[in-house]
């Protein structure tokens, strides 16, 4: 997938930044299953929300550990804590789903999932070096 830079964007067409590699797959997936699909995007765009709201709170160095990461070292870091954040929400998700025991700290299955998709996709953000640009 594509995504056209700001200066290609036509803002009369909704996600006209969007050129997919395989449209016609898409199309038929989303004919198929409308419901699904719709639920994806949805929470796609909760999950950017959420993204959005957490660099508010906490902005770029939560990630960068202080760091440019301009240095493997830098990525290495950043990744390594990822994986910590991440190693994290799948032991709370083993507690809530797997042995069934409740959670003190109120974080449900939801809240946990979420976290998790929005690490995933930061940390592919920090492999494209794009993190905090």
């Amino acid at each position: 997938m594509a995504i056209k830079r700001k200066e290609e964007i036509n803002d009369s067409e909704p996600l006209s930044f969007v050129k997919f590699d395989h449209p016609l797959v898409i199309k038929e997936i989303e004919k198929k299953y409308p419901e699904m699909t719709d639920e994806f995007k949805r929470i796609m765009w909760t999950q950017y929300e959420l993204f959005c709201l957490k660099q508010s709170n906490y902005g770029p160095d939560n990630i960068s550990v202080g760091t440019d990461l301009k240095t493997h070292a830098d990525i290495k870091l950043a990744m390594q804590g990822l994986w910590f954040r991440m190693n994290d929400k799948v032991q709370r998700l083993k507690q809530l789903v797997v042995l069934n025991k409740i959670d003190l700290v109120a974080e449900s299955v939801q809240d946990t999932l979420s976290d998790l998709s929005v690490y995933g996709i930061t940390g592919q953000i920090v492999k494209n070096k794009k993190w905090a640009k």
